[in-house]
């Protein structure tokens, strides 16, 4: 077993890991999923009301660690829910992780592919992303945090960047009319946008290490309110220059913005390049987070030191991220991932919150 005290994040780590867990490929894809679902320009609605749940979901887990802040969700679901029932919860957990994790590979490959490298057999950049990712995981939670802070402020700033460009060909009344069919396309957009802050449940795995556990409601708060700010913009500005029919029609409408202008006389002609190799960032280290948490969740269950557990993952994730045949059934993978997430972030930490009150007042009432 890892001693937890020898790992603790500063509150900034922690709000980075999971802002970057949340962001994901979420940015990339929720454009198009959000568009396709609600069909009105008003998806920017639709990701407010996500965010309320999410934040709403995140306040019921910290609610639930705060009374076991020792220890970890895999160690006291047995304690709520005895020791059977606690042990599928934990690897039901640990297993969603996984998939996670695997599906971080698989749009990484996907947009290597896509974009970058064209034509190279699908092994040989899926091999480097999760040997690199098995070499940081090694070095425990707080190289993935340093990691993602060398990470976070570079894609804000390029992020920013390349947002302030495409002012110029952004178009307000492709955002026009706000609530042209009433609020119920908005409504019924809110199951796709929920998902898109499905990564929240990270929380349940780097609470123990957080230094100061009194301002994990703030972590919480702050790691919520920054994607959603950023998947605002990201869906306002690609609605505004590609229209919604133009954004439907496409994969990854995010990046095809990025190449709908170009700027002249820059040293980038092409802008996709730079948001790709950032975006590729992000989705490592969302990879090596489920990949860590995944692996941490199995070595308390099993009771076995991390590193062997690490190393026996690896071809497991690798033949989770091979599973869907085509980019579509990426897709519908990764839906499936995040329909999950709201079961697991949202709706089973409020379960066992339940469980958890009503056996401390049982246990109350005998003393």
């Amino acid at each position: 077993m890892m001693n937890m005290s020898d790992e603790r994040l500063s509150t900034t780590q922690t709000t980075g890991l999971i802002f970057n867990f949340v962001l994901g490929t979420g940015i990339l894809t929720l454009p198009r999923t959000s568009v396709a679902e609600v069909g009105t320009p008003d998806v920017w609605l639709t990701l407010v009301f996500g965010g309320i749940i999410a934040l709403t979901a995140g306040f019921f887990m910290i609610k639930l660690n705060k009374q076991y802040p020792e220890k970890t969700f895999y160690e006291y679901t047995q304690d709520i829910t005895g020791k059977w029932i606690g042990y599928l919860i934990g690897f039901v957990f640990a297993s969603y992780l996984l998939a996670h994790a695997g599906f971080q590979i698989r749009s990484m490959l996907e947009i290597t592919l896509f974009f970058l490298l064209e034509g190279t057999p699908r092994w040989a950049p899926a091999m480097i992303f999760i040997w690199v990712g098995l070499y940081l995981a090694l070095g425990g939670i707080n190289s993935i945090a340093r990691l993602v802070q060398i990470v976070f402020p570079i894609t804000v700033i390029l992020f920013l960047l390349v947002i302030l460009m495409s002012f110029g060909i952004f178009e307000l009344d492709n955002l026009r009319p706000v609530l042209g069919q009433g609020i119920l396309p908005v409504l019924k957009g809110v199951k796709v946008t929920a998902l898109s802050f499905s990564g929240l449940e990270i929380v349940l795995v780097l609470m123990p290490f957080m230094a100061q556990r009194d301002k994990s409601m703030q972590v919480i708060l702050i790691g919520t309110v920054v994607p959603l700010l950023f998947y605002m913009i990201t869906v306002v500005m690609v609605i505004g220059a590609l229209s919604i029919d133009g954004v439907v029609a496409r994969t990854w409408p995010t990046i095809d913005l990025m190449r709908s202008f170009e700027v002249e006389g820059l040293i980038f002609e092409r802008f996709e390049s730079m948001l790709l190799v950032i975006w590729i960032m992000q989705l490592f280290n969302t990879f090596v987070i489920s990949f860590y948490g995944a692996a941490l969740g199995i070595s308390q269950l099993l009771q076995k030191n991390l590193a062997p557990v690490l190393f026996g993952l690896l071809p497991i994730i690798y033949l989770i991220a091979m599973m869907p045949k085509n980019i579509n059934s990426m897709f519908a993978f990764g839906d499936m991932i995040g329909n999950s997430g709201v079961w697991i972030g949202g709706v089973l930490p409020l379960i066992l919150l339940l469980i958890s009150k009503m056996r401390r007042r049982k246990h109350g009432n005998h003393h």
